[in-house]
């Protein structure tokens, strides 16, 4: 395994299965047929290249794993991949919920299927190359040009104002991109190289922390995103369709949030301690105003889209709070948010597919015609509001819990995010799926087929599973969680120890 380029293979086999699709020609129902296997099969090799991957990793060890290097162009960038506990839990994630994107996608996209299919597997390569690059640059590209498949998505097959949403997407991201570009340059005039394993070895000066921490911050809070540059997300979600909003709040946004344990904690720790009061702040007004708009919303979509705001407000405060409590909480709730969202936005989409409507009030009694949409609705649902037993309990206990060591208040104010989940969540089931069967228009509508059940229920027990044994996941990140939050630890009491030493 250590001679052989295994993340290579994992991050540009999705776009070797791109360009088979290319090279099938025709528009009968026989090339559609093909084009969607060849693009199930490929992320499902990929999956299953992911696995392997896990299997052969050793938790033990905080260091980077499987690394890969060659030079590029001298100092200035090389093709360096490595994997540590955080990382390959993320390339894992994005490599299990593609096949479940494509498999929704059979039937709901019908135009243009082949530039569909190679839009969502050039995606997968630039997903997951941004959770291998070991180099500021080869990093910044997989980072920027996952934009470009993620707006074409949205731009081409998303609804009636898909074209702003999509617009709108793009310059958010590529706006907050541009500062951070400029902070590598910066970090490389003073380090001399692009090498994340050698940066993050590497003291930069105190007073250039401040800066670059702020350039990172402006690229990553978008794409969490965290309030108040949020507003591009839920459009971006009510236009995407199906499996593009899945990857979004599965994905996408969790490539925020990993930023921040890969450069900004062990990267500008001196910046991170100073600044970690506005992240609290931040993340506070997060996880109780958007909870606070997602009880006002009247489109599915757009209330589930507030809700991950919500959610990853747990995230950057757990993060931030710098302790091995609130790092492997908000660790683990990026995880399980990842299955979660994903499977409520499949859920969305079971139900658009049938009624061509996102609204609410369009709906209500399901329950007496899918049952078994009900019963995975609700599992997806209670784990959303983070009940006991499943994964999303752990994440948001963990980030609680953090933010207690960190200040008392903190973690009192966060707790009310809990409550509010609970209330749009609740109250959002309830409007559809219980209560009497009345519309005519829902009286026909048909439960989930063996395909939305292959779909749906894997999601499920993976919820169920992880909220009840969670080991895997602790056991692959302990060791590389407890090296960050040991180097963040040391370099504030390094610069307390010069502190003391000038004030004297």
């Amino acid at each position: 395994m250590s001679e052989w380029p295994i993340l290579s293979v994992i991050t540009f086999l999705p776009a070797f299965g791109a360009l088979l699709v290319l090279f099938i020609s025709g528009e009968s129902e026989n090339a559609r047929r093909n084009i969607h296997n060849v693009a199930l099969f490929t992320t499902i090799i990929t999956f299953a290249v992911s696995l392997m991957l896990w299997a052969a990793f050793d938790p033990a060890k905080a260091d980077f794993q499987f690394v890969e290097k060659q030079p590029w162009i001298g100092n200035f960038m090389s093709y360096h991949m490595g994997v540590d506990g955080i990382s390959m839990l993320f390339v894992v994630l994005t490599a299990f919920l593609m096949p479940l994107c494509i498999l929704a996608s059979r039937e709901s996209i019908r135009d243009q299927e082949r530039e569909y299919m190679v839009a969502f597997l050039l995606l997968e390569t630039f997903m997951i190359g941004v959770f291998t690059s070991l180099d500021l640059i080869l990093f910044y590209v997989f980072f920027e040009a996952g934009l470009i498949p993620m707006f074409i998505i949205i731009g081409v097959w998303g609804g009636k104002r898909r074209v702003y949403a999509s617009f709108k997407f793009f310059l958010y991201t590529l706006l907050g991109s541009v500062l951070m570009l400029l902070a590598m340059m910066a970090i490389y005039w003073d380090a001399g190289t692009t090498d994340i394993i050698v940066l993050l070895k590497h003291d930069l000066p105190a007073t250039m922390q401040p800066w670059l921490w702020l350039a990172f911050f402006a690229s990553f809070a978008v794409k969490m995103p965290m309030w108040p540059v949020h507003t591009w997300l839920p459009d971006a979600h009510v236009e995407a369709p199906t499996a593009g909003s899945v990857i979004l709040a599965a994905i996408l946004l969790k490539m925020g949030g990993y930023g921040f344990l890969r450069f900004s904690l062990p990267m500008f720790p001196l910046a991170s301690a100073d600044f970690a009061p506005l992240i609290f702040t931040l993340s506070i007004v997060a996880i109780i105003y958007t909870s606070l708009v997602a009880l006002m919303q009247d489109d599915i979509k757009k209330l589930i889209a507030y809700s991950s705001v919500a959610h990853m407000g747990y995230v950057t405060m757990g993060i931030f709070c710098a302790n091995v409590y609130g790092v492997q909480g908000g660790i683990y709730q990026m995880l399980s948010h990842g299955l979660v969202s994903g499977a409520l936005f499949l859920c969305v989409g079971v139900i658009y597919d049938r009624m061509h409507t996102r609204e609410i009030s369009a709906y209500g009694g399901l329950v007496h015609r899918m049952p078994s949409y009900a019963t995975l609705f609700m599992i997806f649902t209670l784990a959303n509001v983070g009940l006991p037993g499943t994964s999303g309990f752990i994440g948001e206990f963990l980030t609680l819990l953090g933010a207690f060591q960190v200040n008392t208040w903190l973690a009192a104010l966060a707790t009310t995010g809990v409550i509010l989940s609970a209330a749009y969540a609740l109250w959002l089931y309830r409007r559809v799926i219980f209560g009497a069967l009345e519309k005519e228009s829902l009286r026909a509508i048909a439960d989930l087929s063996a395909r939305e059940k292959a779909i749906l229920i894997p999601l499920a027990v993976l919820v169920i599973f992880f909220g009840i044994y969670p080991a895997p996941i602790f056991d692959a990140t302990a060791a590389s969680v407890d090296a960050l939050v040991r180097q963040y630890n040391d370099s504030q009491a390094a610069a307390g120890s010069v502190v003391s030493l000038a004030g004297q």
